[in-house]
């Protein structure tokens, strides 16, 4: 398969911010703030679990993974998005399909990095016999290269419909990063195909994903409820908080994003859920996972002390 396609368009141009809003500037330096918080943060706590061996635990093992996938996303478009503030975003019509490639790959690939968190924690505390055997680091391996590969074939549906399609006058794409149906508005060929795989793609991994997050949730609510002492159920709940916290966030902005773009005079508004799911969600889970989290705090301060003194 080749990145060209038989159009006349050659280089696409985002307007999808500064058309409409007053302070470039402004949110030029926000959105750099943001994108530099992202990247410390997940950063951070990428380096502090490879560096404590108390760290290296299933649990851990996939927030190293779903941090690596926050970090990669968010280096995908921000800096792209940034550039459109300061200048006219022009972008290639290849490195536009590239773009999009790996953005469908992080984002779809960590729906399912979330759904292997919440078994990891079901297999904890339902099943805390066998989690050791059952979540050995050989299964978290194979688990983790599945969510991959999942990613991979998300990935390579929706990039591979689109280079079907023919690009003939319009370049403009009133939105602030390269996403399936702001591309679709462009197109002067049809889009039935593109529309069902999207549609299909989307509904498979939120569905899916939300399903099994409930249903994990569900399972360990009951063993939860199950324990006799109070400062049991609480000590148990506690390791699923911030979890909670973060696929909540996640899916809740993804899920509104793509709702209200199916409805009328609602694009302005699926457009800066998706801000929000893209820029702050990656920003907010580092804190998430670190002020909620006493391992991570006890760790952080021994490597402070070792770094410092």
């Amino acid at each position: 398969m080749t990145l060209r396609n038989s159009s006349s368009v050659t280089e696409f141009i985002l307007v999808g911010l500064s058309e409409q809003l007053e302070l470039p500037l402004s949110l030029f330096f926000l959105f750099l703030g943001i994108y530099m918080f992202t990247v410390v943060g997940n950063l951070g706590l990428i380096t502090l679990i490879g560096l404590n061996s108390s760290l290296h635990t299933p649990m851990y093992f996939f927030l190293f993974n779903l941090s690596f996938r926050d970090l990669c996303y968010s280096c995908v478009f921000t800096p792209k998005m940034l550039n459109n503030f300061m200048s006219e975003n022009i972008i290639s019509y290849v490195r536009c399909m590239i773009q999009l490639f790996f953005f469908c790959f992080f984002v779809n690939s960590e729906c399912y990095v979330l759904v292997l968190m919440a078994y990891d924690r079901y297999m904890a505390i339902c099943n805390p016999l066998v989690y050791m055997i059952t979540m050995s680091p050989r299964a978290c391996s194979l688990l983790m290269i599945g969510s991959y590969v999942i990613g991979f074939a998300g990935a390579m549906a929706h990039t591979g419909s689109m280079l079907r399609l023919t690009f003939c006058e319009s370049n403009i794409i009133n939105h602030y990063l390269y996403e399936v149906l702001p591309l679709l508005q462009l197109s002067c060929s049809s889009t039935h195909v593109n529309e069902l795989v999207f549609f299909t793609v989307v509904g498979v991994v939120i569905t899916i994903s939300s399903i099994s997050i409930f249903i994990s949730y569900a399972l360990i609510l009951s063993s939860i409820l199950r324990i006799p002492s109070a400062e049991g159920r609480f000590k148990a709940f506690s390791t699923c908080g911030s979890h909670v916290i973060a696929v909540a966030l996640f899916f809740g902005s993804r899920a509104f994003t793509y709702l209200t773009t199916s409805f009328p005079g609602s694009r302005d508004q699926g457009r800066f859920a998706l801000i929000f799911y893209t820029n702050v969600v990656p920003m907010l889970n580092p804190l998430i996972y670190s002020l909620r989290n006493k391992d991570v705090k006890l760790a952080l301060g021994k490597t402070l002390k070792r770094t410092l003194f």
